[in-house]
């Protein structure tokens, strides 16, 4: 055993080190692309059909090795029509590196910023008015197939454009919003409606909707309700409602940019002192829920007691 272990040593040189170093961040960095997207279930299929190739071959199953092989030539051109999105993606984080935008992170920080003021101003005019809304911000997925069912816009983003487009009685408030980078993509697009997600019947159609598309896709969207005007943000098929200007403010922030945007030269980020939220990861709906009831129980326990007071102070006055 020293002996086999030495020889292993031997084998091993710098060269050998680097070259499985790089190809473990290459293999990390692919599966980031598809991290959250519909893509790891397509992933997830290939991979069973390659063990069972791998056993067919072991067992010498020549037909099924066969078809599996002839379906493999196929495939291939297959996976590029459905991988379109995170091959696109891929390609545009590379051509990022090669030039030099990746030092410009402050400017996607302020970008960032930028489309959680507006979407967060726009939210709490429409709610105040009564208008129901719902507005998906594109992060790592590509949304251009569900853009596609609207009017495609390509307009800069600003309130005056979201309280437009949303305003009653229009060919395109009924539809969503679709929002990229700064830009407007398209408005009254069509989005799948929730399938897996518990106790959908409760919700509106627009929440629905708003469940679907975080299903598939790691959007994140915003909701206004027309009955009872909240606030609701939607990611990854989890809901939290009721939220003020400031709070879906600060959550759109950080869920669009978790490290204040910065990125190292692949495209990951890294965290920042003072990031939007702890140690700059990316924010749990769950948290933000708990730090809207924690909220909501602070304003009402000064209620209860200024009540208490009142109640207390008008036995006091009556005659005895």
């Amino acid at each position: 055993m020293p002996q086999l272990i030495q020889s292993l040593l031997e084998q091993v040189r710098l060269n050998t080190l680097v070259d499985i170093g790089i190809t473990a961040l290459l293999i990390y960095w692919l599966f980031s692309l598809i991290r959250g997207t519909r893509a790891v279930r397509l992933v997830i299929g290939v991979s069973v059909l390659f063990v069972v190739y791998a056993a067919a071959q072991a067992f010498e199953l020549r037909l099924l090795s066969q078809i599996l092989q002839t379906g493999a030539v196929v495939g291939l051109f297959a996976l590029v029509v459905v991988f379109q999105p995170e091959l696109r993606r891929a390609l545009e984080r590379i051509g990022r590196v090669g030039s030099l935008a990746w030092l410009l992170s402050p400017t996607e920080q302020r970008a960032a910023e930028r489309v959680a003021q507006v979407v967060a101003r726009a939210a709490a005019l429409l709610s105040h008015e009564g208008q129901g809304a719902l507005i998906v911000l594109e992060r790592e997925t590509g949304l251009e197939e569900i853009a596609e069912t609207g009017v495609m816009i390509h307009g800069d983003i600003s309130v005056d454009l979201l309280e437009t487009i949303f305003a009653p009685r229009t060919a395109l408030h009924d539809g969503a919003v679709i929002i990229r980078n700064e830009t407007v993509l398209a408005a009254g697009a069509l989005l799948p409606l929730a399938e897996t997600t518990v106790h959908t019947e409760r919700f509106g159609t627009r929440h629905r909707a708003a469940l679907g598309i975080t299903e598939q896709t790691d959007a994140v969207v915003v909701v206004v309700s027309e009955e009872n005007h909240q606030i609701s943000i939607v990611e990854r098929a989890r809901i939290v409602r009721n939220l003020s200007e400031a709070q879906l403010a600060r959550a759109v922030l950080a869920l669009l940019d978790p490290s204040a945007g910065r990125r190292t030269f692949l495209g990951w980020r890294t965290a920042l002192p003072g990031a939007a939220w702890a140690g700059g990861r990316a924010p749990r709906l769950g948290e933000l829920g708990r730090a809207v009831r924690q909220r909501r129980r602070n304003i009402a326990a000064p209620r209860a007691h200024d009540a208490e007071d009142e109640t207390a102070a008008v036995a006091a006055a009556r005659p005895r």
